[in-house]
């Protein structure tokens, strides 16, 4: 199959740990790369944001990414990009009349916009993964949700004119549901993935720092507000005999002055736990794995998360994980076999089962070892691209034009 992939704000290419440069990105990129070593055709479209980026980037695999021109070649907030995704689709219209795609697979909502412009002369037939809805967000983050007014009226759009929706988890299909969509008919569940080579348990490296306290829990991911890791702060004035490391955001030189970090410091000072607070910033991807593996437990504590890939990183690297009862944590997190569920908000109830866990080595090492086994068998990106390739090949079959008979 020729596959283009759409990912207007998200590049395969950009480094993680931004406000706007997380989980979307590896998943576009891991999933292109598998696809192409398939023999799969792909290339992934994305907005051109400095003006020193080459036209066409290829990446591991086989995989191409093309710079749009849309908007200035800067850096732009996404919620910014709206008034950029029509000539954003006007490129893709071009592109792709000169070279035309069997299946085109948007990512975000406004990747969804622009694919249907460009897709819609040519008729080729789009399958769209939102990653996160407004509906949500919207609910979530109130006056503090910085979408586009329009946003959540143009996803129920997509919704209903594209080949099919491909949810990452059951949690999303529930929302499409409430959003009007007809979810039997419209919409398939396929789950992000995780590196099961790159995390693995036993990694080891001398980027770790030694421990300060008996026990260590990390939380890690990009330093926003929505991730939740106050919640996980307030926990530790529960858990007297634990350090709380948290990764992520930007370099260790520049974090004083990010505002997340500055109110994190904030609430551990006025809390008493300070001294047992260390905020790493940014963690060189390749040092993850043994990070993740010096931890006793991994905490995910967001108010909500539209899939969320931490906890899958985690399991990969045999760690038990505590993680709010939100989102896509309700289908990866298996409470009770892979590490425990616990309500959002509640610091108590994080608390509790983080004591509950450190008191018991066993459980601990069984939940790890239950916690690979499930990545394995759901969530490698194999298993990923499995998924993904049945939805665009059903997509295609079913967009084909019956052949005139002889």
């Amino acid at each position: 199959m020729r596959i283009a992939m759409v990912s207007e704000h998200a590049s395969p290419l950009a480094a993680l740990g931004g406000v706007d440069a997380g989980g979307q990105n590896v998943y576009v990129a891991r999933l292109s790369e598998e696809l192409a070593r398939r023999g799969h055709h792909v290339t992934v479209y994305t907005r051109r944001d400095a003006v020193t980026l080459p036209g066409r980037v290829p990446l591991p695999g086989g995989a191409v990414v093309e710079h749009v021109p849309a908007g200035p070649p800067e850096s732009v907030p996404k919620d910014e990009l709206l008034p950029h995704m029509a000539a954003f689709g006007a490129h893709l219209a071009r592109a792709w009349g000169r070279d035309r795609p069997d299946v085109v697979h948007a990512h975000f909502w406004m990747s969804g916009m622009a694919s249907q412009l460009g897709a819609r002369p040519h008729g080729i037939p789009v399958v769209q993964t939102f990653h996160a809805l407004g509906t949500v967000k919207r609910r979530h983050q109130a006056w503090r949700d910085t979408s586009p007014p329009a946003r959540i009226g143009i996803e129920r759009q997509l919704a209903g004119t594209c080949e099919r929706v491909l949810a990452t988890c059951s949690d999303e299909v529930a929302e499409l549901a409430a959003m009007g969509v007809r979810t039997a008919r419209r919409v398939s569940v396929v789950p992000c993935g995780v590196d099961a080579g790159h995390f693995r348990p036993g990694a080891t490296g001398p980027a770790v720092p030694p421990r300060r306290a008996p026990h260590r829990l990390l939380a890690c991911g990009r330093l926003v507000r929505r991730k939740g890791y106050d919640l996980a702060v307030r926990a530790l004035t529960r858990v007297p005999d634990a350090e709380l490391v948290v990764a992520g955001g930007p370099a260790g030189a520049r974090l004083d002055r990010d505002q997340e970090a500055r109110r994190l410091w904030h609430l551990a000072h006025r809390a008493g736990v300070a001294d047992r607070v260390r905020m790493l910033g940014a963690v060189d991807p390749a040092d993850m794995p043994a990070l993740l593996c010096s931890a006793d437990l991994v905490l995910c504590t967001p108010a909500y998360e539209p899939f969320g890939i931490v906890p899958l990183e985690a399991m990969a690297c045999g760690v038990p994980v505590v993680a709010t009862d939100v989102g896509g944590h309700r289908d990866s997190v298996a409470d009770g076999i892979t590490g425990r569920l616990v309500g959002p908000g509640d610091p108590e109830g994080v608390a509790a089962a983080v004591r509950g866990l450190l008191a018991d080595d066993a459980t601990r090492r069984a939940y790890g070892a239950a916690g690979r086994a499930r990545v394995l068998g759901h969530y490698t990106w194999q298993r990923v691209a499995d998924g993904v390739e049945h939805v665009h090949r059903q997509v295609l079959a079913a967009h084909a034009i019956p052949k005139e008979v002889a």
